[in-house]
């Protein structure tokens, strides 16, 4: 396993992305604490904030906590809509000014990306990171900041894009290392969560020297896998490649609005969630064996999944959904008022590998099922958004089902429709 000698990684981290986009599309929000909520609604208090502004954040405020708490904390803070079409719009503009500078190696989610630096970057990695900044502010505006981190690999360059926020750079090189490491927290690694941290603890492991100190098959037994293992060589330094992913599901969820918490708006929902991943399962070349039907409800929760034959089309996938649901109104309680609805197409099977099934007529009614979703496809892409539907098509209200505000998938165009 290599050990660079330099540092070879660039880490880029946008600022409170979600905020600061509305921030530069919206001027009038510009310099205030923002906060995105999921969607409108009259009562305020019982929805959350998603993302804040790096304003917000200065008061105290935080992703992910109520709205109630967000007042609390910052009476003062403007609450908005949240706008996924404009995210996904903001990043493709925003990585294309970047692959000006520097070609993108990976992009980790809709606000962060990594790059691999050539012989002149690594010499002089602050003009890199001040001739992207420049490029960002005069091409597309100065309310999206960005953070930069550099390191001998993607995780070091990553923890230290962190520790200068907002609008930061910092340079980890190896001759430095790995002293700047020993001052963090153990919520500073990527990788080590509560539960993870609980189970350090009740190893000995209290903080990031002693992670750092200890053996990588020691971490390994810690981790019950390889991921361990491949965090200590990541800390000490060492060239880390991603392991390969395979996908495991294609899904959808949405927060039920207040008004729209009864089974026939619920109903309605996961049919529009459904087909929107029936179609996305489709573009990306995969069957599914099963569809997962979940339900939270204000006074508990209920699953079950459905066996399918190997199939992606619209027709057997709301088939399935339709035996979901008669098994639901049996085992719910009567009038349930359902804040979340989520549907989940699992056992994928690539496209390729799928094998008919003759005791199902799967090579007549099956395939014929294919083909017309598949016009139904072609006319919607061709004239855009959802000129032809099986069934009702009950978008709830906020927009956005199957389109919603994404940290780790970068919807596409389609999505929106």
């Amino acid at each position: 396993m290599r050990k660079p000698t330099t540092i070879e990684k660039l880490y880029l981290d946008f600022d409170g992305f979600f905020a600061s986009v509305m921030q530069q599309a919206m001027p009038n929000l510009r310099g205030k604490p923002v906060g995105v909520i999921p969607f409108e609604t009259s009562a305020a208090n019982s929805t959350i904030v998603i993302a804040c502004s790096k304003e917000a954040k200065a008061k105290g405020c935080k992703n992910v906590m109520t709205v109630k708490e967000a007042r609390n904390i910052c009476p003062e803070i403007v609450l908005v809509t949240q706008r996924p079409d404009l995210y996904r719009r903001a990043h493709n503009a925003l990585l294309n000014e970047i692959s000006c500078e520097i070609p993108i190696e990976t992009v980790k989610s809709i606000d962060e990306l990594s790059c691999s630096l050539d012989s002149r970057d690594i010499a002089a990695p602050s003009d890199l990171a001040q001739r992207i900044k420049a490029r960002l502010r005069k091409n597309i505006g100065d309310q999206i900041t960005c953070s930069i981190g550099f390191g001998a690999n993607r995780m070091l360059a990553k923890i230290a894009g962190k520790r200068n926020k907002p609008d930061g750079v910092t340079i980890w090189r190896p001759e430095d290392m790995p002293e700047p490491l020993f001052a963090l927290s153990f919520g500073d690694i990527p990788g080590v969560g509560k539960s993870m941290e609980a189970r350090l603890a009740k190893a000995g492991i209290f903080t990031v020297q002693e992670l750092y100190n200890a053996e990588p098959k020691r971490l390994r037994a810690l981790w019950n896998n390889v991921t361990g293992e491949r965090m200590w060589y990541a800390l000490h330094g060492y060239e880390i490649h991603a392991e390969p992913t395979a996908r495991g599901m294609f899904g959808h969820a949405r927060v039920m609005p207040p008004k729209w918490r009864k089974i026939e708006h619920a109903k309605d929902c996961s049919r529009l969630l459904l087909t929107k991943a029936a179609r996305r399962m489709r573009r990306d070349n995969f069957h599914a064996s099963s569809l997962f039907l979940w339900l939270d409800m204000r006074d508990g929760s209920w699953s079950k999944a459905q066996e399918m034959p190997c199939v992606q089309d619209d027709f057997a996938c709301l088939e399935a959904l339709g035996l979901l649901w008669a098994i639901a109104l049996k085992k719910i309680p009567r009038n349930p008022e359902i804040v979340r609805v989520g549907v989940t197409l699992c056992e994928l099977t690539p496209a390729t590998e799928r094998q008919l099934d003759l005791l199902l007529n799967d090579d007549k009614q099956r395939q014929k099922s294919e083909a017309l979703t598949k016009a139904i496809d072609d006319l919607n892409r061709k004239f855009g958004k959802r000129v032809a539907t099986i069934g009702p098509w009950v978008p709830p209200p906020g927009g956005y089902a199957g389109g919603k505000i994404s940290y780790t998938r970068i919807p596409s165009a389609e999505d929106f429709w």
